[in-house]
């Protein structure tokens, strides 16, 4: 017979200790710790929500950096391509810049001037009156108008002149007045 004997090392043990103590030997290892409590399905909910603004906000700011960052490199595009052709050919830049600018004043003069009266079957006018101006030619009286040569277009005489001082082309129509145009006018 074999006797064993089991003496403490320590005065006091407490209740835990005698339970594990007595519940377990001592060559098997620990049990595994529990699990840590789960989150409740709201909570859950909750967190996958805010991912999912966080989610919107992150690609609606680089959809913002994106259409931004386009704009921008086309208006650079632009910038640098007008920059080249002036650069590259300046003489056809200016030319084509001197064609829109306006008539000069003996151009002007050149231009057949009439009255509202005598002109009245050959003036073609938007509803009877002046483009510019927006006002009606009066019949009775005696209107100073100037017809265009190209297009027939009718207007007062201060109107046009001072649209024709500005621009090269018909107010109505856009159609260019050349010296060609104004020389066979006269």
């Amino acid at each position: 017979m074999c006797l064993s004997l089991h003496i403490p090392l320590s005065l006091s043990t407490t209740p835990m200790e005698e339970t594990y103590h007595s519940n377990h030997h001592h060559d098997q290892t620990l049990p595994p710790p529990a699990p840590p409590p789960s989150q409740s399905p709201s909570a859950a909910s909750a967190a996958t929500a805010s991912l999912d603004y966080d989610m919107m906000v992150i690609l609606a700011a680089m959809l913002c950096a994106l259409v931004c960052a386009l704009g921008l490199n086309t208006m650079l595009h632009c910038v640098v391509r007008c920059t080249r052709r002036s650069i590259s050919d300046p003489a056809r830049w200016v030319a084509s810049r001197r064609l829109d600018a306006g008539l000069t004043r003996e151009d002007l003069a050149a231009l057949p001037m009439t009255t509202y009266a005598a002109a009245k079957a050959a003036v073609m006018t938007a509803g009877g009156g002046c483009a510019i101006c927006l006002a009606d030619f009066e019949e009775g009286n005696e209107e100073k108008v100037r017809v265009l040569p190209r297009c027939g277009h009718g207007f007062h005489v201060g109107c046009v002149d001072r649209w024709l001082r500005a621009h090269s082309s018909c107010p109505t129509c856009r159609r260019r007045i050349g010296p060609l145009d104004i020389a066979t006018a006269c």
